[in-house]
């Protein structure tokens, strides 16, 4: 690999807060899809962290808040929850969204998950929805979840598994790829949806952080709307690898684009709406 092409963190880590700075808006709008989506991994992820009553929990990535949110309900009145994101913009609308559930429990802080800055040894759990497979240093952010945790703390992480388990996912990415003229991608390129996918992964990268009683679960999470189109305006508002891919394309052949992607997807559609199957990994460990 040479110099022009090499993968340079620093880079890729800013145009990443970019991205989610840039769509912040249209991932808060989504909060009922996604949550509708991925109630049930949420809740498994919750439960694999040992969140309950009482807990001190660290959210990586906490996005908009969502998830911060089934947390701050489980935790009560004597726990407390601190949200971390790498983007600011996204960390505004979780601030608005857990005020106006009225919370007291909750704090938030602009975190780079490879280096949080948090008190050590200081949370019961530490939780991580689909964030960690985003960073360019997977085993850095485990390391600062592992320095967080209290000793016999737990912590869950999810992530999407292989481009073959999340068909929906891997042919809307080859076929804006086709679209920009760029070849196929390594699936499991660093920061790539799919970077921690491969089987056995992140098991290995949780050991090699420090985690004992390392076990990872396959989740079936299947995305169910209305229509391949309703989808399509799901990625589209949100931080999609799908947006960058297509950005540098003019509004017409971003708008042949969209259309072949739709096209595309609509092999997903059944009687009762669409369905695009995905499968999520929740990697749980103690330290």
């Amino acid at each position: 690999m040479s110099a022009a092409t090499a993968f340079d963190p620093g880079s890729f880590k800013q145009a990443t807060r970019d991205q989610w700075d840039k769509a912040a808006r249209g991932w808060d709008e989504s909060s009922a899809i996604v949550r509708d989506w991925l109630y049930q991994a949420t809740e498994a992820m919750l439960n694999m962290a040992g969140v309950q009553l009482g807990s001190r929990v660290l959210d990586v990535a906490a996005g908009a808040g969502d998830q911060t949110l089934d947390i701050a309900a489980r935790i009560g009145p004597n726990g407390h929850v601190l949200a971390t994101d790498l983007s600011a913009e996204i960390l505004e609308y979780a601030k608005r969204k857990l005020a106006r559930a009225g919370y007291g429990n909750i704090a938030i802080q602009v975190a780079d998950g490879e280096s949080l800055a948090v008190e050590e040894a200081h949370f019961d759990a530490v939780v991580c929805r689909l964030g960690l497979m985003l960073m360019p240093d997977p085993s850095a952010a485990l390391r600062e979840m592992s320095h967080a945790l209290k000793p016999g703390g737990r912590v869950c992480c999810m992530v999407f598994s292989t481009p073959t388990a999340n068909p929906c996912v891997a042919i809307a990415m080859s076929t804006a790829l086709k679209h920009a003229g760029h070849p196929l991608r390594d699936p499991y390129q660093p920061g790539g949806l799919f970077s921690l996918g491969k089987p056995g992964l992140m098991d290995d990268l949780f050991r090699q952080a420090g985690f004992r009683d390392v076990a990872t679960t396959r989740i079936s999470a299947p995305f169910k709307l209305a229509s391949a189109s309703a989808y399509l305006q799901f990625i589209r508002s949100s931080a999609s690898p799908i947006l960058q891919i297509l950005d540098s394309l003019d509004d017409t052949a971003k708008h042949a684009a969209w259309t072949d992607v739709e096209l595309q997807l609509n092999r997903f559609n059944t009687a009762k709406g669409w369905e695009g199957q995905n499968e999520l990994l929740l990697t749980a460990a103690r330290r």
